[in-house]
């Protein structure tokens, strides 16, 4: 028996942690791997055990699992296994308790449980898995598909190219071989033919005009580098004759016309994804109003709900892969036209130089044919890439046929009766004008579409799904709508499907996160289709990558380190005066001599006298006002009044007498 140590942060399951991390050395690209303490029929971790004991045992672990499938009929491999090895340990209901040892039994209910997922039949769960699993490791990006073509080509090359380099042809009969083999590059490594191929005799004359066999004295002589360096000039500029030949209607009948080829399957492509995209989006909308329907009735189901689901995870995981797809093919026929267009004028630029001139000088043409090389390698690149797209789409097909089969066309039809099927847009149109307002909820940050300018390109969580909706109803995948307003989180933005699972989710957004988390355990296909890799430490999603990574794994991230050391750690004593050569000594003496008996002088004269150069730098003074404040009256009479018979006097009367003698407004 044995005790996991914590390998991970405070807080984090040992056990769940170490078997997150177990199958690190099963992907190419993942060099580094922690040690994980698992109990074996035969071996058992220790945290002595060097670091080649602990993968062999691992591997042998999951090459158990393996056997054991395929002992039963079913071949599964060793990426598929590990992958559902963290999808048990994650599922809660599997009970592997992280607080106590483990023993023989708890590995192989391990073993037990991987085995029986992996041999389940007919489960859209699993098709998923293997969906995920098979794009994960063929898909590629294009510029990682453009540099493992050119490594595949240079490794079929080698040998030639060898042979060519390494000749040390004498005789006229092994001069002629290596000119044969020359041709032969040529040919295999611009892509236009073989040897055998009715584009060889035009090849032979385009490179004898070029590269005659009188000058192999010279090839022979230079060096291996420089040899493969003139070896793929040639290869442009001779694929760049052919190419302007076939374009003049001179020659080049055996070479493909790569843009008529492109412009016809690149359409094709097009629309059977967007056929394929169609029918995958139908079932998802299906799916969804039927789980919709039966959330929360007490109406007995023909098929289970969480078939339904599962079923729903795969259609949804399929949708996702062919958008992604069909963003390639978009992005390739843009480049393809970019590529045509700039063939079609370096071509007519040839075309002007050659019929214009009788005599063309090589440093004129070269360039060019060099380049309509590189633009025509740059369409057979393209047209590989639509190729590879094409089998990739293909090869999806065969992971729905578990969710097909159980809910055939007319099973399905027959549960819809009576129920409202909406489309994504429909839901998000309907949902749309239903906006949230900051102010009721001013602890959280919003972005709503009037005040966020490209908030359709904010990077959403969970692809767009809203979290809020898939705790509630139990699974449920419903697309959020940024227009309702877009949550940001700890750096992160969320989208809902209504107001109110917007208010609610940010009423308790940390809560909501964690519960996600727990949901994708118990389904691990929603790991990948809602790009939960934050929250496992193991994970990354094929979308964000790097490069030579693989499977939902990331390499335990380290940090390149270096200390720099001083050449010389005390000062030099280096006499810069010093000569070694006595004639040089020699001749600063008699020039040292030489001056002893010269004088110089100088004097004033009248041109130079009291001059010099002066500059004056002055900033020119800028015009400048400021505004004061103004005061404003108006004039109004002051009143006055007048108190007659305050001081005595002869009146009439023996009170006071008032006067008013303030004059008129008017006045």
């Amino acid at each position: 028996m044995l005790r996991l140590p914590l390998l991970a942060a405070p807080g984090t399951p040992p056990f769940l942690f170490t078997f997150l991390l177990a199958t690190v050395k099963l992907y190419p690209a993942a060099r580094d791997l922690l040690f994980i303490f698992i109990l074996n029929k035969s071996a058992v971790f220790t945290p002595s055990m060097s670091r080649a004991h602990a993968e062999s045992v691992i591997k042998n672990i999951i090459r158990e699992i393996a056997q054991q499938c395929a002992s039963k009929g079913d071949a599964v491999s060793e990426t598929l296994v590990a992958f559902m090895v963290k999808a048990v340990v994650l599922d809660p209901d599997n009970l592997f308790n992280v607080d106590r040892t483990l023993t023989k039994q708890d590995v192989q209910k391990l073993i037990e449980l991987c085995v029986g997922k992996l041999l389940e039949k007919e489960s859209p769960s699993l098709d998923t898995i293997k969906m995920q699993v098979f794009f994960d490791m063929n898909y590629t990006s294009r510029r990682e598909f453009v540099e493992e073509h050119q490594k595949v080509l240079q490794a079929r090359l080698l040998p030639l190219c060898r042979e060519i380099t390494d000749s040390r042809a004498k005789t006229r009969e092994d001069l002629e071989g290596l000119y044969d083999k020359i041709i032969s590059y040529v040919l295999l490594r611009s892509g236009l033919g073989s040897a055998t191929h009715i584009t060889a005799r035009e090849t032979t004359a385009a490179l004898e005009s070029v590269f005659p066999q009188v000058e192999l004295a010279t090839f022979m002589s230079l060096l291996k580098k420089d040899k493969e360096q003139q070896l793929n000039e040639l290869t442009m500029i001779v694929t760049g004759i052919l190419l302007f030949n076939k374009d003049s209607g001179k020659g080049g009948e055996g070479i493909e016309d790569l843009p008529a080829i492109l412009n016809e399957a690149l359409p094709a492509a097009s629309r059977d994804i967007e056929n394929e995209l169609e029918g995958t989006q139908k079932l998802a909308w299906q799916y969804t109003a039927l789980l919709e329907s039966l959330t929360g009735s007490d109406t007995d189901s023909a098929v289970h709900p969480n078939l339904i689901k599962k079923a729903l995870y795969n259609v949804r995981q399929h949708e996702a892969f062919l958008k992604l797809l069909l963003a390639d093919v978009i992005l390739c026929a843009k480049q393809v036209e970019i590529l045509q267009t700039e063939l079609t004028a370096r071509m007519a630029m040839l075309k002007a130089i050659v019929h214009t001139n009788t005599v063309v000088p090589t440093s004129q043409v070269f360039p060019h044919f060099t380049v309509v090389a590189k633009l025509w390698a740059g369409l057979q690149d393209e047209v590989l890439l639509l190729s590879t797209l094409n089998n990739m789409v293909v090869s999806l097909r065969p992971y729905l046929s578990a969710q097909a089969h159980l809910l055939g066309a007319g099973p399905l039809q027959q549960l819809l009766e009576g129920i409202t099927i909406k489309t994504d847009l429909e839901r998000l149109t309907e949902s749309g004008e239903d906006r949230i307002d900051p102010v009721e909820m001013k602890s959280c940050e919003w972005f709503l579409p009037e005040t966020t300018a490209n908030i359709d390109k904010l990077p959403l969580q969970y692809r767009g799904v809203c979290g809020y909706t898939l705790i509630k109803k139990d699974g449920l995948l419903l697309p959020g709508n940024p227009n309702i307003g877009v949550l940001k989180h700890k750096e992160k933005f969320y989208s809902f499907s209504s107001r109110q699972a917007a208010f609610e989710f940010a009423s308790k957004a940390d809560e909501y996160i964690e519960l996600v988390a727990e949901r994708a355990k118990k389904s691990p296909e929603l790991i990948q289709l809602l790009e939960l890799h934050q929250q496992f430490a193991s994970v990354t999603p094929y979308s964000q990558m790097q490069s030579g990574e693989r499977l939902l794994v990331k390499p335990i991230t380290k940090s390149d380190s270096s200390t720099q050391t001083d050449t010389h750690l005390l000062e030099s004593n280096i006499v810069k005066s010093y000569e070694w050569n006595e004639w040089e000594l020699r001749r600063k003496a008699i020039k040292l001599a030489n001056l002893r008996g010269k004088v110089t002088r100088s004097m004033q004269t009248n041109l130079s006298h009291m001059r010099r150069h002066n500059t004056t730098q002055t900033f020119l003074p800028k015009d400048a006002a400021c505004q004061t404040k103004r005061d404003g009256h108006s004039n109004v009479p002051k009143p006055q009044v007048y108190l007659a018979g305050l001081r005595g006097g002869e009146t009439t009367t023996t009170h006071m007498t008032k006067v008013n003698l303030t004059r008129a407004v008017d006045e």
